[in-house]
């Protein structure tokens, strides 16, 4: 494999990797699994809320959200993917996991304080009313996913070159990525739109939907968050 690259790494693109210190690929499998816990959460307190183990999801969310929002501040404040001219990266990528990261660390600390009071009658009902206020930057951040995902498409920004192993097989195709990364965008921002008003009516309609999307998306980040491991130390040793 190395004795592949080095040709590569002598002829194509050069990237001076320590003025650009990248690890999108943790904040993509963090991102991914805080999404599917999301769900699995919000699934647990409308069918059988009387098996949730309040501490287990604290210690879950918190363990995500400091991930998130270590990475995605250091990355909003810091802009460490402009040095190699992409700086929009940071925006992409650092502000929407400082969020998440956030809204996370908030539910990680409910639950350990208050987590006993889902198991209630009205527990359902308690945690909408809860979630209420915080609901209108969640619905903010799914306009900001719309605008990644608008951008993702018109300035075909997630493409791969072609040293990345995998993706950088469609690096003559840069459509193909981008419309992958920008679906993810949109997945979760459907889902971030909808969440104030499922709130509303949590048994109701779009509970179901805000919980397909968010959790296809979940699924697609953890994955494709893996596959990175391979692609981007790949993409490193190529372009050394």
């Amino acid at each position: 494999m190395i004795q592949h690259a080095m040709p590569l790494a002598a002829t194509g693109l050069k990237i001076d990797w320590t003025r650009m210190p990248t690890y999108n690929t943790i904040m993509s499998v963090a991102a991914g699994a805080g999404l599917l816990l999301v769900v699995a959460l919000g699934r647990q307190l409308l069918t059988s809320r009387r098996t949730i183990t309040p501490d287990g999801w604290a210690l879950a969310f918190g363990a995500l959200g400091f991930t998130l929002v270590t990475t995605g501040l250091h990355m909003t404040l810091t802009w460490p993917l402009a040095g190699q001219g992409f700086p929009f990266d940071n925006v992409i990528f650092g502000e929407p996991a400082l969020a998440f990261g956030v809204f996370l660390l908030a539910a990680a600390f409910y639950l350990w304080k208050r987590g006993a009071e889902l198991l209630g009658d009205d527990g359902v009902v308690r945690t909408a009313r809860v979630a209420s206020p915080i609901s209108v930057f969640v619905f903010g951040m799914g306009l900001a996913c719309f605008g990644i995902a608008a951008a993702g498409w018109t300035y075909t920004l997630f493409a791969a070159p072609p040293e990345e192993p995998i993706s950088g097989e469609f690096a003559q195709w840069p459509i193909l990525e981008a419309s992958f990364m920008s679906g993810l965008y949109v997945l979760v921002g459907i889902g971030a739109v909808l969440f104030p008003f499922a709130l509303r009516r949590p048994r109701g309609w779009m509970s179901p939907v805000v919980g397909v999307v968010w959790g296809l998306a979940g699924i697609a980040f953890l994955l494709f968050g893996g596959l990175n491991y391979f692609t981007h130390i790949g993409l490193i040793v190529n372009t050394m």
